[in-house]
């Protein structure tokens, strides 16, 4: 990257981290969202932007790891930074199963797709029936009310939701970071690129394919566990539903699959979008259900056809923050 991007990015963490003092409240709950995204979109990009494994249902990983830490707080009064780990457990271990299944025998592109939609509808229909978790009638965390903020037990302000989950961002774009150009990292790519070539030079493709997909779910996990102490109420419905796992992969499609900033430039682009668009058609008087989804699928066709890539290499290509091949360093 040039000195121009580093100059830019840290501008706008230095804008994100002076947000709270200047947004209002609904501002800054449309900000969580969209970090909520980027730091999802970040997870699912490890697993489909590295090393190019398809999944259309991340959904079960976010209701894995939200179902699991709002349990064992609401059950066992056990904090969220404890439960964290049995949620993130959890969701590894559903995704290396499903990852087991698929590699194991040979399931592969669409139709490994295929199977991580059948296991989150799996897990939809079994968490309705679940009454240790709330069954279809919901899960509810007791709201802390006025107490103050308490970080231990995520209980408090949308300011301290906010910087958690702008923290969370940073750590998972840190992380990817360090993947992308570890040892590890590299065989993804070249998974992802040429698997034959990749397994001829020695690389154990099924051993890199878990690997992507036990780091993807269990950073999915977290943004789980986000999501139910940020919101205070699961419903299977809505935890595990289809329309929840297109929402996680679409902010890397639309800034990026395979890039770091792609997935945080892509929520920051639809998140707001669809909101604005949800709150001219309410001032108009007008009730459209399915309006957001119907913007996000415009967005996505408008991508594909126009920047394949994302939106973030073309981006950055025109304002030379990134450097060209040849350049020097």
């Amino acid at each position: 990257m040039t000195g121009r991007g580093i100059v830019l990015l840290a501008l706008c963490g230095v804008l994100l981290l002076a947000a709270p003092m200047i947004a209002d409240r609904y501002v800054l709950s449309v900000l969580t969202t969209v970090l909520w995204f980027a730091y999802v979109g970040q997870a699912w990009n490890v697993m489909m932007g590295f090393s190019g494994l398809l999944s259309l249902g991340h959904a079960l990983y976010v209701g894995l790891g939200a179902y699991a830490s709002a349990a064992l707080f609401v059950h066992f009064g056990i904090g969220p930074w404890a439960g964290m780990w049995v949620a993130m457990l959890a969701a590894t271990a559903a995704g290396c199963f499903i990852g087991f299944l698929g590699f194991r025998f040979g399931v592969r592109g669409v139709h490994f797709a295929l199977l991580t939609i059948a296991f989150a509808e799996v897990a939809r229909i079994g968490f309705d029936h679940l009454q240790w978790f709330g069954g279809s009638g919901g899960f509810f965390i007791p709201v802390a009310g006025d107490a103050g903020n308490d970080l231990l037990n995520l209980r408090g302000s949308p300011e301290l939701f906010y910087y958690v989950i702008l923290a969370l961002v940073l750590v998972a774009l840190a992380l990817s970071r360090v993947l992308l150009h570890s040892r590890l990292g590299y065989q993804w790519l070249a998974v992802r690129e040429e698997p034959e070539a990749a397994e001829a030079v020695g690389v154990d493709l099924f051993r890199a394919r878990i690997a992507a997909v036990a780091v993807s779910s269990a950073l999915t996990a977290l943004g789980g566990v986000f999501q139910a102490f940020y919101f205070n109420n699961l419903f299977p419905e809505q935890v595990f539903s289809m329309g929840r796992s297109i929402e996680i992969i679409l902010p890397a499609i639309v800034g990026g699959i395979g890039t770091l900033i792609g997935p945080i430039l892509g929520a920051f682009i639809l998140t707001p979008l669809g909101e604005l668009l949800t709150f001219l058609i309410e001032a108009t008087g007008f009730d459209l259900p399915g309006l957001k989804q119907l913007f996000y699928g415009v967005a996505l066709v408008v991508i594909v056809v126009y920047r394949p890539d994302g939106v973030w290499p073309w981006l950055a290509d025109r304002l030379g923050l990134v450097r060209r091949p040849g350049e020097d360093a």
